[in-house]
C-alpha cells in the first residue's frame, strides 16, 4: 500500500473503533441508570452487574489499545509499512472482539442484539474485518516478520530515550539473560552481580529526582523512561530484573508525596544508589486488593510504634533492608483506609528463602518465601511482625502523615500498574522472538514451521498484539507525565497482562513439545506471564472497582 492508502485505512479503523465505542458508552449509561439511587451511584446495585462491568472494562481497554496503536502507526507510516499493517490487524480483531462481548451480554447491558448485529453490516466495519482480519492478511504480516527475522518496529522515541533503551537492552542481554534460566530453575536470589551493575546504571533511581541522586528530572515525572527501561529488563528476565524498579518507584512516590524533608533527604539517595534495597509490605493474608480493610496493627509507644500482625506477597523482602509497610494506626475500623499509615521498617538484608531478626528490646520480624510457579529470583514472602519497634521518625510524614498512608501509595500504585504493563510487554517480546526464531529453524513434514499459513497467522497476530501493548503503554506513560492517566494505567495493565498470557501461550505452542520442556525459555515466559494479571492490582479488582466504576460513574 502507498502511504496515502495506509493513512486512509488507519482513518477507517479509527471510524470503526469510534462506532463500536458508541455502543460501549450506551451500555455504560444503561448500567449507570440501573445503579443510581437519589442521583448517586450505588455500589451494591452496581455489584449486581459485575459480569457486565468486567466485560465492558475489557471492551474499553481493547478500544483504547486500538486507538494508541493506530495513532502510532500514522506517525510511523513513512518509516515502516509494517507499523500500519500490525495496527490494522489489531484493530480488526479488537472491533470484532468488542462486538462479540457486547452481543454476548446484550440483555444484561440493556442493549438491542439486532442493533449490535447490524454493526457487522456497516461498510467500514465489514471492510476492516474482511480485509485486515482475513487469514490472508494476518499471514502476510507474519510472513513479513519471518522474512525480516526481526520483530522490531520504529520506536519513535527521542534520542535520549533510545540511548537509555539501548543501554539497558545491552545490560539485559549481556548480564541478566545468561543467568535467567539458572535463577528460575534453581529458585535462586537475584545474584549480586545483577544488583550491583543495575545500581551502577542508575536502575533504582529511575523514578527519583536528580536532586536526590536519581535519574528523573527535578521538574517533571518520566514515566515513559521508566517503562522503556522496565521492558528491556523484563525481556531479559521478569524475576531476575524486570521488577527491580517497581519497589523503589512505589517507595519513592510515597516519600515524595508525604515524606518530610528530612525523610526524603535521608532515604531517597540511599534508594537511588541501591545502597538500600526496599520491599513493599501492603497485602495481608485475608486482604489482597482490598487495601482499606488491612489490619496490621501499629500501637503508639514511647519514641515510636510497635507493629503486630502479618503481611503476605511481600516481594524481595529477604534481601531488602527497608520494608515500606502499611499499618493501621487508628483502632476505629469504621475509618477504613483513613486509619492507615505508612512506615519505613528497617531490617537486616538476608539472602535465601527465610529471615528472622530479633531486636534488642525483644521485637521480632520473620519471613518465609512462598513457593511459586514462576517469577523466581525476587521471591515473595509471608512476613510476621511481633512487637516490632519502629521509631517515630520512620512514620512517613511523621505525625502529619498519620492516617494518610493509603493516599501516599496511590501515585505509586498507578506507576506500578503501568510498569507492570511494560513488564508484560517485555515478556511478550522475549517470547515472540523465541517463537519467531524457532519457527524459521524447525522443520515439520519437510517444511519450516514458519512456512505454514497457520503459523504465519499466529506470528501476525502476536506481532499486532505486541505492538498494541507497547504503544498503549507509551501512550499512557505520556499521559501520566502530563499529570493525568491514573485510570488509564489500570486499563493498560488489564489489557497487556491478559495479552501476555496469550502471546506466551502461542509462543510455547509454536515450539510444540519443546515448548513444554523446562530447558526451553518459552516455558519460563509462560509461567512468568501468569502472575502479571494477579499482582499490582488483580484483574478482577481493576476491572470492577477501578475501571468500570469510573466509566459507569462518568458515562
Amino acid at each position: 500500500m502507498s502511504v496515502s492508502e495506509q493513512v486512509a485505512a488507519l482513518e477507517q479503523a479509527g471510524r470503526c473503533v469510534s462506532q463500536v465505542r458508541v455502543n460501549v458508552q450506551q451500555a455504560l449509561k444503561n448500567l449507570q441508570s440501573f445503579s443510581m439511587v437519589n442521583g448517586k451511584l450505588d455500589s451494591d446495585l452496581l455489584d449486581k452487574h459485575q459480569l457486565s462491568c468486567y466485560e465492558l472494562a475489557f471492551c474499553a481497554a481493547e478500544l483504547a489499545a486500538s486507538d494508541a496503536v493506530c495513532r502510532y502507526a500514522a506517525d510511523a507510516v513513512t518509516e515502516d509499512e509494517l507499523a500500519a499493517s500490525t495496527a490494522l490487524a489489531f484493530s480488526s480483531e479488537a472491533v470484532s472482539s468488542v462486538i462479540q462481548r457486547l452481543i454476548a451480554r446484550a440483555g444484561d447491558m440493556g442493549l438491542d442484539i439486532a442493533e449490535l448485529s447490524g454493526l457487522y453490516a456497516d461498510s467500514d466495519i465489514r471492510e476492516l474485518r474482511s480485509v485486515y482480519g482475513s487469514g490472508e492478511f494476518l499471514a502476510s504480516v507474519g510472513a513479513t516478520v519471518s522474512e525480516r527475522g526481526s520483530t522490531r518496529l520504529p520506536t519513535l522515541l527521542n534520542e535520549d530515550k533510545e540511548m537509555v533503551r539501548d543501554m539497558f537492552a545491552r545490560f539485559g542481554a549481556d548480564v541478566v539473560a545468561p543467568l535467567a534460566e539458572q535463577i528460575h530453575r534453581e529458585d535462586l536470589d537475584i545474584p549480586d552481580e545483577i544488583l550491583q551493575q543495575a545500581a551502577e546504571l542508575g536502575c533504582f533511581g529511575i523514578s527519583i529526582p536528580e536532586r536526590f541522586g536519581g535519574l528523573q528530572p527535578d521538574d517533571r515525572d518520566d514515566s515513559l523512561g521508566m517503562i522503556v527501561v522496565t521492558e528491556e529488563l523484563s525481556k531479559a528476565s521478569l524475576g531476575g530484573a524486570g521488577s527491580l524498579i517497581t519497589r523503589p518507584e512505589i517507595a519513592a512516590k510515597a516519600l515524595l508525596q508525604g515524606g518530610t524533608q528530612a525523610q526524603q533527604e535521608t532515604w531517597l539517595p540511599r534508594i537511588a544508589s541501591g545502597e538500600t534495597l526496599c520491599a513493599i509490605a501492603i497485602t495481608e493474608p485475608n486482604y489482597g486488593s482490598d487495601v482499606a480493610s488491612l489490619g496490621l496493627k501499629a500501637t503508639p509507644v514511647e519514641g515510636g510504634w510497635v507493629l503486630n500482625g502479618s503481611k503476605t506477597w511481600c516481594t524481595f523482602a529477604g534481601k531488602a533492608s527497608l520494608l515500606v509497610t502499611m499499618a493501621r494506626t487508628e483502632p476505629d475500623p469504621a475509618l477504613g483506609h483513613k486509619g492507615l499509615s505508612l512506615f519505613l521498617v528497617e531490617k537486616p538484608a538476608t539472602p535465601g528463602h527465610r529471615f528472622d531478626h530479633r531486636q534488642p528490646g525483644g521485637g521480632t520480624i520473620s519471613g518465609k518465601a512462598i513457593a511459586t510457579l514462576g517469577y523466581r529470583g525476587m521471591h515473595s514472602y509471608d512476613v510476621f511482625f511481633e512487637d516490632y519497634f519502629v521509631p517515630a521518625d520512620h512514620l512517613i510524614g511523621e505525625e502529619a502523615g498519620r492516617g494518610k498512608g493509603f493516599y501516599f501509595t496511590m501515585a505509586g500504585f498507578a506507576g506500578g500498574r503501568i510498569q507492570t504493563a511494560a513488564r508484560a510487554t517485555g515478556v511478550m517480546q522475549a517470547a515472540f522472538e523465541k517463537a519467531l526464531g524457532y519457527s524459521r529453524e524447525r522443520k515439520v513434514f519437510g517444511s519450516a514451521v514458519g512456512d505454514y499459513q497457520l503459523t504465519r497467522v499466529k506470528l501476525g497476530r502476536m506481532m499486532a498484539t505486541l505492538s498494541a501493548s507497547r504503544q498503549f503503554s507509551y501512550s499512557v506513560a505520556r499521559m501520566m507525565d502530563e499529570g493525568a492517566g491514573q485510570m488509564e494505567a489500570s486499563l493498560v495493565k488489564l489489557f497487556t497482562c491478559r495479552a501476555a498470557e496469550w502471546v506466551t501461550r502461542e509462543a510455547m505452542q509454536i515450539h510444540g513439545g519443546m515448548g513444554y520442556a523446562e530447558e526451553s525459555a518459552v516455558s519460563r515466559y509462560f509461567v512468568d506471564a501468569r502472575v502479571l494479571s494477579i499482582f499490582e492490582g488483580a484483574e478482577e479488582t481493576l476491572a470492577l472497582k477501578v475501571i468500570a466504576r469510573n466509566l459507569v460513574g462518568n458515562a
